[in-house]
């Protein structure tokens, strides 16, 4: 075999694609590929594959006295580099992780550090050390109870939304506390159910669910509808 060969070089840190010469022996090819790949010669197994598609391995440049003609290479085919001892080799001691020592903290050492981002967050105040952002801090009483007349504030000047207290606590739609109110009207949304979740029992379109800071408790009697017409004719 004879004229320059263009192949494929691959090892753990490094692809290229470079020139070769049949003539040169497996030892002059190791001297070369460990200034490219940072693999020393003494540590390198050299596989010979047909291309980058294919794993299948056609040869092992085994013998250092052998020309590289003598194992049938060809253009792109691959000359894959592996390293029998990566703590000895510079390129294998920066990705072999498992030379490096391992450093870890408790959580109260951690919890002492000034350099740290939890320290970080607890100075600046981010996160849940944010001012208002304690979680632990118990929530605003509500003095509602079921059974009580109420009033619901509404948007609507002149309309009062009279009603009875059915349901004080949390529910499955959605966070906080929430009132059920059976109005004495249909004003409302719903019949005390809420997504095939069922609070309390009332009439189609006369339950509602509000927060509390909408609900005033207090002597609120049915409103008479007055149907009689006064009016002379």
């Amino acid at each position: 075999m004879s004229g320059t060969l263009h192949i494929f070089v691959v090892s753990p840190d490094t692809h290229s694609e470079r020139r070769i010469e049949p003539y040169w022996t497996v030892q002059q090819l190791k001297d070369k590929l460990e200034v490219i790949t940072g693999v020393p010669a003494s540590n390198q197994r050299i596989l010979l594959l047909e291309s980058e598609s294919s794993s299948t391995v056609l040869a092992q440049l085994s013998d250092d006295f052998k020309e590289l003609s003598e194992y049938g290479l060809r253009d792109w085919q691959v000359l894959k580099v592996e390293d029998t001892n990566p703590s000895a080799s510079l390129s294998g001691q920066l990705s072999d992780v498992s030379q490096v020592e391992k450093f870890e903290l408790s959580d109260a050492e951690y919890a002492k550090r000034q350099d740290s981002v939890l320290a970080y967050k607890m100075r600046h105040k981010v996160g849940r050390f944010a001012e208002g952002q304690d979680d632990t801090s118990p929530s605003p009483a509500i003095n509602i109870s079921v059974g009580a007349r109420c009033e619901v504030e509404s948007t609507e000047p002149g309309l009062s939304k009279r009603g009875t207290v059915r349901f004080v606590g949390e529910t499955k739609f959605s966070k906080g506390i929430w009132v059920g109110v059976e109005y004495d009207e249909p004003f409302g949304k719903n019949d005390g159910s809420v997504q095939g979740e069922r609070y309390f029992e009332c009439r189609q379109n006369y339950g509602v669910f509000v927060r509390p800071d909408k609900v005033t408790v207090g002597d609120f009697p049915v409103e008479e509808l007055n149907l009689d017409d006064d009016e002379e004719m």
